[in-house]
């Protein structure tokens, strides 16, 4: 006799109504006047920012610390610098190479630097990691610039390095270092790597006050030679920087934006001045929309409408104007909307690397709108009102189709989610470790690999590639760098992005 089948149902009745209850209630939007995004997160973001955070360790060249925690790397590049008697040993190498670049490295540093500076707050365990990510880059930053008068800009011969597939561990190929002075002028990088001294310097403000001080004497006389003798770095040293960091942008965007964390750092009205006075010939009303590590336009129009927005600093009042123009460009169906977006709903600049965009314009749509919300304002778009919550549900969807919301269901991100990139364009990730091959592999000894189908042996966690294209198709394909190659740059304003988000699903 089916003597428990009634309670049985009865119990199923009851779940079943109050399931029904609860999703009645969450279907109806909450009252509360937080401006956050919907309760339900798709992602489990803290485990993506950790992840986005430690991928930096990496990318280390030098000598590792005992905390190293991705642990299948080793020292290399134990002698940089050795050949101009300078030390040059550390920083990080930018992508899947072995070289040195000091201008994305710059760049990556600034940015890891305003996302602390915009998220840190909030974000609790991760907050010690991004700062030691910061330092790694800081303190390499300090030893190219130790010669007053000259930066010491890249380390390693891009095209022979190139011409060899090898672990950084085992690099033999010419280390040779360049550098910029008033002969040999390189506005862009001195003024950006001014910008990330003056930018760590607030990170460091209370945690490290003397390292602070340190980075900001050092910004103030860097972004002199910048300002003094101008000039592209792409002209003098053309050979060795160019195709891989040309700059195509000129520098003016560069000495705008170092200038801007100069005022922010110093707030030393000098500054202040020299952006009001240069502003416009720096092309502060420039209508391009792009940002990355070559052009900056964009971030330090942000940069500077939160001196007006939040500071109320009168005179920059035009750059809310300008702001507001880049955000009305990314807005589909808005009057000005210029972007363009894959049938899947990424954004699309370009074949390589296009992620990097995703992840910068990311960060600046939440922290725009973070300036936004804060002054109770917000953006017009020729009739189209776009609020801060617009914002930051755009900056959400292009968050979640690179962690795989997207119609592959692959993550960009290597390690976060079931199913990554397995073969990525990076040397030390797809040749088999110091631990599990200690002998030495040749320069060209790793093009089997390279050229292989097999998956990399070692997981480079939390490095977001080059991405998908167009048509949001990804074939996986190592010798594929436009799609397959992480970079530090695309990495660093992520971290901000999935702070954010990691806090407002409550998971931070």
């Amino acid at each position: 006799m089916p003597l428990f089948l009634p309670s049985f149902s009865s119990l199923h009745f009851l779940l079943s109504l109050l399931s029904t209850t609860l999703l009645l209630c969450h279907s109806f939007p909450n009252h509360d006047h937080h401006p956050g995004p919907p309760r339900f997160a798709s992602h489990n973001y803290r485990d993506a920012l950790a992840k986005s955070i430690i991928f930096f360790e990496g990318q280390r060249s030098g000598k590792l610390p005992s905390n190293q925690r991705m642990s299948w790397r080793r020292d290399s590049a134990l002698s940089d610098g050795s050949a101009m008697h300078v030390d040059l040993v550390g920083g990080y190498y930018d992508a899947g190479d072995n070289v040195k670049f000091g201008f994305p490295m710059a760049f990556t540093t600034t940015m890891l630097s305003w996302s602390v500076l915009e998220f840190g707050g909030i974000m609790k365990g991760e907050l010690q990691n991004a700062r030691e990510a910061i330092r790694w880059g800081t303190d390499y930053l300090l030893k190219a610039t130790a010669h007053p008068g000259t930066i010491y800009v890249q380390v390693g011969d891009a095209k022979k390095d190139h011409a060899c597939w090898e672990r950084p561990e085992d690099m033999d190929t010419p280390r040779n270092v360049y550098k910029i002075d008033k002969n040999t002028p390189g506005s862009e990088v001195a003024a950006e790597t001014a910008a990330a001294l003056a930018a760590a310097s607030l990170v460091f403000k209370k945690t490290d006050p003397t390292y602070s001080k340190t980075l900001v004497r050092r910004a103030i006389s860097v972004f002199q030679l910048a300002d003094k003798y101008r000039g592209s770095y792409s002209d003098g040293l053309k050979p060795f920087v160019c195709p891989f960091y040309c700059s195509y942008s000129g520098y003016e965007d560069e000495l705008l934006w170092g200038a801007a964390w100069l005022h922010k750092a110093t707030k030393n009205p000098m500054y202040l001045n020299y952006i009001k006075v240069n502003g416009q010939t720096l092309g502060a009303a420039e209508t391009d929309n792009t940002f990355g590590w070559d052009n900056k336009h964009v971030g330090a129009r942000i940069l500077l409408s939160k001196e007006f927005l939040v500071q109320k600093v009168q005179t920059l009042h035009d750059y809310k104007g300008h702001a507001d123009n880049f955000i009305c460009s990314l807005i589909p169906g808005a009057p000005y909307s210029s972007a363009q977006y894959t049938p899947g709903g990424l954004l699309y600049k370009m074949s390589d690397s296009n992620m990097q965009y995703v992840t910068s314009t990311s960060f600046l749509l939440l922290t725009y709108a973070k300036y936004l919300t804060s002054a109770h304002t917000v953006v017009n778009c020729g009739g189209t009102t776009v609020t801060p919550k617009r914002l930051r549900a755009i900056a959400k969807k292009q968050v979640d189709y690179l962690l795989g919301d997207n119609p592959l269901k692959m993550s960009y991100m290597v390690g976060y989610g079931p199913r990554y990139p397995r073969r990525i364009h990076h040397r030390g990730s797809s040749l088999p470790s110091v631990a599990v091959h200690p002998g030495k592999i040749q320069c060209s000894a790793g093009f089997s690999v390279m050229n292989s189908q097999s998956p990399n042996p070692n997981v480079l966690v939390g490095a977001v590639i080059g991405g998908p294209d167009v048509h949001d198709r990804f074939p996986d394909e190592r010798s594929d760098y436009e799609q397959s190659e992480p970079a530090t740059y695309i990495n660093a304003p992520l971290v901000g992005a999935l702070t954010y988000l990691a806090h407002s699903f409550g998971q931070l």
